[in-house]
């Protein structure tokens, strides 16, 4: 039977009172709260004094600010600030902690975080904040389900065993795979629309020199490659299926502007211009009607 209480006193359902993603651009003042807070480096390098202990944090760390324990944060570099994500919350208790609160093993307040767990940490903060800025509904419970999961994550890596170590190697496989998937997912859904890599990479918050290389390794061609292939396969349908869109209509379609470019990729892509493309499909269709 699976115990329902391995990891809090009761049913876990904390309240969230707040997240945020913010850019260290000056030193914060030191503060304190009635309730848990979580500082978690997204990126960059800083500096965090909680209980009058000076921590150098980076990112993938978790700084843990339990309920009247005064903080901050100080800038280290003021040309690349420290990018982090917050939150504040409480009604959880855990085993052998006090109310409100995480504790580590080793009684600090910043937990280095393996390298499976940045990742997984880092997807849910995106998540809440990209519920926070959205207009869904029900979006409280969202972020919530986030955090929760993002807590519960938390605790199994404090209680796991001083044994276990991840592999480094496993988690670049899985940190390539999923970011080359968010950016097939983001191609397949707005191919029709104005692409850049810069864009990509400002989405991915990652380095376009970095998309390139990981999706390249993991597709074996390049994300503006991987573009041009999904429009005019896109366009080829559209051909396919209709004979009343111009050329000019369905390159607009698909995410181009000149219908000579267009016709070009087409034509070294399969061969044939569009135009006689259509007409040759069309012409097999009838001769087999």
């Amino acid at each position: 039977m699976i115990n329902d209480y391995d990891l809090t006193y009761n049913d876990f359902n904390p309240t969230v009172f707040y997240v945020s993603k913010c850019k260290m651009t000056n030193n914060g003042v030191l503060h304190d709260h009635d309730y848990a807070e979580l500082a978690y480096i997204l990126s960059g390098k800083g500096k965090y004094i909680v209980d009058d202990m000076e921590y150098d944090v980076e990112a993938g760390d978790l700084v843990i600010c339990n309920p009247g324990v005064k903080h901050t944060h100080l800038v280290i570099n003021k040309d690349e600030p420290t990018i982090e994500f917050i939150a504040g919350f409480n009604d959880f208790h855990f085993i052998n902690m006090a109310t409100n609160s995480i504790e580590l093993k080793d009684g600090t307040c910043v937990l280095h975080t393996t390298a499976e767990l940045k990742q997984k940490l880092m997807i849910h903060c995106y998540d809440m904040i990209a519920e926070k800025e959205s207009c869904n509904m029900s979006k409280y419970f969202m972020i919530k389900a986030h955090l929760m999961q993002m807590l519960l994550l938390v605790m199994r890596e404090i209680y796991r065993d001083d044994n276990f170590e991840q592999s480094q190697c496993s988690f670049e496989s899985y940190n390539k795979n999923y970011a080359v998937k968010q950016i097939i997912n983001y191609l397949n859904e707005n191919y029709n629309e104005k692409i850049s890599l810069e864009q990509i990479a400002h989405n991915m918050y990652l380095s376009p020199v970095y998309i390139s290389k990981i999706f390249k390794e993991e597709t074996g061609e390049s994300p503006i490659n991987y573009l041009i292939k999904i429009r005019l396969e896109k366009a080829r349908d559209i051909l396919l299926k209709s004979n009343d869109n111009s050329i000019k209509s369905i390159a607009n379609q698909v995410g181009y502007d000149d219908v000579y470019h267009f016709s070009k990729l087409f034509k070294k892509y399969y061969g044939i211009s569009p135009l006689y493309y259509r007409k040759r499909e069309l012409d097999k269709r009838a001769s087999n009607q």
